[in-house]
């Protein structure tokens, strides 16, 4: 049907393309492929967070638990947030002022952009980088400035990612607003040491930078003494904006709740964005989550053998990746042990000696991202996205990025494909 209504987008929106989730998740589907792309669990949510939310919902008669609540975030799930972050930052954090739940980290993270970011504003994000920082940043008006770390040619550890710090130092100018730093760090599985998150604030404080510091994979850790959190360095929790995910750290992605702690002038222009987007966030999840928090937290502080935060999620992290990094090596990879989180990358260019691949625009882990979810029914993900500039895609081009927080039939189905691929 033919019309003549052709109305023009907002010009902000006009050269945003779909993102790689778009294609890869509907080829891994369309292929009925195991999927090692996306990054969440496919296995059983912990029952005693999800036993939380079930008893609720078994309550009609308390209304507080069905109704709108408080905009900012519930109060019960503030104020534990509020303790906790009190005691790993070592600052009394206000949990009325000081804490704002939003739906997901993705919302607690566009907020800030377009809370502070101006146009022309300048913001420094490492690479490889998330890709909705990108988009998020020039929503707000803002131009992303790419820091990309570099990696030791052979190298199997992501701590062998690093910051060259002098050419961060370069790209700061007058412009220049805002650091992104992601810690732990994904595609990479990187967890940046106290070293260079130091290194990090002193250029935060030299050039009066306001940072984000995205933490979701805080308790994905698997020593909880290895986590640095960027507020808790000396003078940074004045110029830091911190977020956190309730779906990482419980394992519940699809419960949507994040949440961003900083001192009340840093988090006021989120809130007036807040309130006047979403509002106020689902009330029986943020009830159930604060629970959990309650009733997790004092193991975690001194029985963290039997914390979920401290050692149980990370334990079985753990053991999953030593198990995919096996089933890589057998599959002629070269993974890149991760420091944290539930991503890995791995090197395939052994492999691809002796495969025939088409020839296309797309760097090389693009066209042997799809050679692999359509030929051998593995779905992984092309790690040259998570760059900006085209240069820095085909130089990253050698490497894909999986996701080991997989049950084991997932991780076992992975395991026979990557044998095979193996003896070819």
């Amino acid at each position: 049907m033919s019309s003549s209504f052709a109305p023009k987008p907002a010009e902000r929106t006009a050269q945003h393309s779909a993102s790689i989730w778009v294609e890869f998740t509907t080829l891994a589907a369309e292929t009925k492929a195991v999927n090692l792309g996306q990054g969440f669990p496919d296995s059983p949510a912990p029952k005693f967070v999800t036993d939380l939310l079930e008893n609720l919902s078994k309550h009609p008669e308390l209304t507080a638990a069905h109704q709108y609540t408080r905009g900012y975030g519930h109060p019960m799930l503030v104020d534990i947030l509020a303790k906790m972050y009190s005691h790993f930052y070592n600052v009394q954090v206000d949990p009325m002022n000081e804490v704002l739940v939003t739906v997901g980290a993705y919302l607690s993270l566009y907020y800030a952009f377009l809370g502070w970011v101006n146009k022309g504003d300048e913001v420094l994000i490492i690479e490889p980088a998330y890709d909705c920082y990108y988009p998020q940043v020039k929503f707000a008006g803002g131009v992303p400035v790419p820091v990309v770390m570099n990696l030791a040619e052979g190298a199997t550890s992501a701590s062998q990612f690093t910051i060259d710090f002098a050419d961060m130092e370069s790209k700061i100018n007058e412009k220049t607003k805002m650091l992104v730093i992601n810690n732990p760090h994904n595609p990479t599985g990187k967890l940046f040491s106290r070293h260079e998150l130091e290194k990090l604030a002193e250029i935060a404080k030299k050039h009066n930078l306001i940072v984000i510091a995205d933490e979701v994979y805080e308790f994905h850790v698997w020593d909880k003494n290895d986590m640095v959190r960027f507020a808790s360095l000396p003078g940074m929790y004045e110029r830091t904006i911190s977020i956190g995910s309730a779906g990482k750290a419980f394992s519940v992605t699809g419960w949507k709740l994040g949440w961003a702690v900083g001192p009340k002038q840093l988090l006021e222009p989120l809130k007036a964005i807040h309130q006047n987007c979403v509002f106020t966030c689902s009330t029986p999840t943020q009830m159930a989550i604060a629970e959990a928090f309650r009733l997790d937290w004092p193991k975690f502080l001194s029985d963290p053998e039997n914390s979920y935060l401290a050692t149980g999620l990370s334990g079985e992290l753990r053991a999953k990746r030593d198990k995919l990094a096996k089933m890589l090596e057998e599959g002629n990879f070269r993974p890149i042990i991760p420091d944290a989180g539930y991503f890995m990358l791995a090197d395939y260019v052994h492999l691809k000696e002796g495969i025939n691949l088409p020839t296309e625009e797309d760097p090389d882990d693009f066209v042997f991202s799809r050679w692999l979810c359509r030929e051998k029914k593995l779905a992984v993900i092309p790690p040259s996205a998570f760059y900006s500039a085209r240069d820095n895609k085909l130089k990253n081009s050698n490497m894909v990025r999986l996701c080991y927080f997989k049950k084991d039939e997932t991780l076992d189905a992975a395991e026979e494909i990557l044998k095979k691929l193996g003896k070819q």
